[in-house]
Formats: structure tokens, sequence, C-alpha cells
């Protein structure tokens, strides 16, 4: 037997870096302190938390951030705060993740699901049919697994139909479209510091918006009571004013704790981005050009952050994916399908999500999924790795081709 057909993958696929030094020692500082708590400060001085937001609020160059308890809770209060109430219509992705609709449906909302393309994007002429009709007004958008759609014809069809864009930028921390960073196209915008994320804080969010009402709502609705004057990265006090009484405390704030050990994540953030687009581009060129393996090519304008890789097997059916996946695994390599008729770990499809009525066929976006493989890619590899997943993934396929 050669050697390419014992080779085995033993590396972890859920194992992270290990947090900055600089991040344990604020982390500790914290501890020590006993002051944990994002408004349990002395004077005027800045808390972690604080300075996290004026910190992200810089970098990605807007004028408000508010730091959560996770990147889901985040997308709930910016649907509220963006005026997302009971009964309201919100378009959004078919291919997500659980807590996009989720989000939407605890705010009383409808999830309308648009079509996703071969690229593995939303569907922009699909929103455009669904937004003539008028029904929605809201459109939370997930770049799903990195992948960025074309924001330019996105944004000229959501203006075009009045509809508000709500970013949910979970996995694109750190990358841009034409030269502009994902998070500053929506009028608000969610990224997560979730563990598998490009920041690391077990659980966290953060949401930022430029627009100075609706910030105050969503500082509100975080739970300051009536301390969001100790607010940093907030609109002036005059914006708290009426929504102080209007706006409902769903507490989910982010702690210092987890604060002080994201800063210096957010300082590397760059590097880091370059590092996983090396093993994102080994892995691909290992895998690209493959016969019955597709990859879609990644617009120029595209400044995406490699995290994580998917590719499609189109010329298999569900029970040779199926095989596919397990042959893979019993050589290390960690595959998700999200075509699966039953949802296995993070991973579900519209089909899934049976707490809402009328679930849509959406045949293009079921033949995507069934078809498509997602594999993530951390820090812990290194570019032999990737290669070495490269060449079990092709063995695995010709093994049952």
């Amino acid at each position: 037997m050669s050697e390419t057909c014992t080779l085995r993958f033993d590396k972890s696929f859920t194992q992270q870096e290990s947090i900055p030094e600089e991040g344990i020692s604020a982390a500790v500082d914290v501890m020590r302190s006993g002051r944990l708590h994002r408004y349990n400060t002395v004077g005027d001085e800045p808390s972690e938390t604080d300075l996290l937001e004026r910190e992200f609020a810089e970098y990605l160059g807007v004028n408000f951030a508010l730091a959560c308890a996770s990147g889901g809770y985040a997308l709930q209060i910016a649907l509220r705060s963006a005026g997302v109430s009971s009964g309201d219509h919100v378009f959004c992705n078919a291919y997500t993740l659980a807590p996009v609709p989720g989000a939407i449906h605890s705010v009383g909302a409808i999830p309308v699901f648009i079509e996703t393309t071969d690229a593995y994007t939303i569907d922009c002429e699909h929103l455009e049919r669904e937004a003539s009709k008028g029904k929605a007004r809201y459109l939370l958008l997930s770049h799903m697994r990195g992948h960025l759609v074309d924001m330019d014809q996105l944004m000229s069809v959501c203006q075009a139909h009045d509809v508000l864009v709500i970013e949910d930028c979970a996995h694109t921390m750190g990358a841009s479209w034409n030269g502009r960073k994902s998070g500053t196209f929506g009028h608000v915008s969610c990224f997560s510091c979730q563990t598998y994320k490009h920041v690391n804080a077990g659980e966290g969010g953060l949401l930022v918006s430029n627009d100075p009402a609706l910030m105050a709502r969503a500082i509100v609705c975080s739970g300051s009571y009536m301390l969001f004057g100790k607010h940093q990265a907030a609109p002036d006090i005059a914006a708290f004013e009426e929504v102080k009484y209007t706006t409902p405390n769903i507490s989910g704030r982010m702690d210092n704790l987890r604060a002080a050990v994201l800063r210096p994540q957010l300082r590397q953030l760059e590097r880091q981005c370059v590092r996983w687009n090396s093993l994102y581009h080994a892995l691909e060129n290992g895998l690209r050009g493959e016969q019955g393996i597709y990859l879609p090519c990644r617009p120029e304008r595209e400044a995406f952050v490699g995290s994580s890789l998917q590719f499609s097997l189109p010329l298999l059916d569900s029970a040779r994916i199926e095989e596919f996946v397990l042959l893979c695994a019993a050589r290390g390599v960690e595959l998700k399908w999200f075509g699966r008729d039953e949802p296995q770990g993070y991973t579900s499809r519209i089909d899934s999500w049976r707490y809402l009525a009328d679930l849509p066929e959406l045949p293009n976006t079921r033949r995507v999924l069934a078809h498509m493989l997602d594999l993530r890619l951390p820090l812990t590899f290194d570019e032999h790795d990737c290669k070495v997943l490269a060449t079990i993934i092709k063995d695995v396929y010709k093994s049952i081709c």
C-alpha cells in the first residue's frame, strides 16, 4: 500500500492558539482587582470593556461600538435597535447558522430566506425579486464562512428598495470589499468573539454603528441601566434622553475579563489574517484543479480571511458524500456537511428550524448545500499540514469514484 493511502492527519481542528501573554497578564490584573463588571470602575477610569470598544471603533473607522456577551446577542439587540418589531419581515441568507434566524425569531419577526449562489453567497437577484414585493424593510446579511457577496450590487439593491442592512460579520472580522472593511456597509453590524472566530474570548460579541440614536438604544438594551454615561465609544449623552425611558433592558454586557483577553488579539488581528490566508491558499492550491472537486474563485475585490475553506463535490450523491465524510474522518480530517438531513454539531439547514412556519423550498440553496463541505483552519496548523489535508481529501475522493 502506498504512503498516500496510509497518510493520516493527527492535529485537532478545535485547538486554538493560546491567548497572548499580554492578554493573560491583563486578565490576571482584572481578577486580582475583583472588578470584573464593566461598570465597576473607580472615578473616571475606563474599564477594559470601554477600551476594547474604543479600540474596535477606531480599527473599523466607525463612530460607536458596543461589547456584548455573545455575537448572537449582538444580533438580537441590533435588530431591536434598528426598529425591527413583532410581525416584521426580515430578509436573511438561507445558507447561514442557526443563531441568525434565531435572532430574528427572538424579536418576534419573520425570516424571509434568500437563495444561495454557487459561490456560497446570498443571491442578489433573488433578493431584488423579493425586495420588489415590499414586504420586508430589513436584511440581516450573513457573510457566511467568510464569503463576501458583491457588496456594491447588494447595497444598490437594498438602497433601491429602502431595505436597511444589518451585517453579520461573525466570519469576516478583518475582511474587506473593494478596500472597505466588512462591518462598515450595514447601518449596524455585529461581530463574534467566540472561540472559533478571529478573536477568541470563549464567547463575546461586538456591535458597531454610526447612528447615534440606534447606538443609544443598543447600549440601554444591553443592560447599562442609567450608567450609559460611562461608555466612551458612544454618542453624546443627549442621545439617551428619550431612549432611556422607552428601551427595554435585556442585559447582555461583556465583562472586563473577556475584554482584557481580547484587546491584545485585536492589535494582532491583521497579522493573524495574513497567517490564515497562507493556510487557506496552501489548501486551496492543493485542491484546485482536481477533477470533481469544486472551489469558487474568490473575486479580486474581496479581501477575505481564510479561517475556513469550503468546497463542493457536485458529482457525488448524498450517500457517497456521507461515505466521503466518514472516510475523511477515519483519517483525521474533520469535515462539516451542511447538506446533511439531520442537524449535527454547529451545522443545520433551513428545514431544521421547524419553529418557523411556512419554510420555503429554495431549490438552489438545497442543491448547493447538498454537495458543499466545510473545513476549519485553526492557526495551530501550518502550510505543510494543509498540503497533507489536500492529499488526504483527494485520495479519499479518488477511492470512492
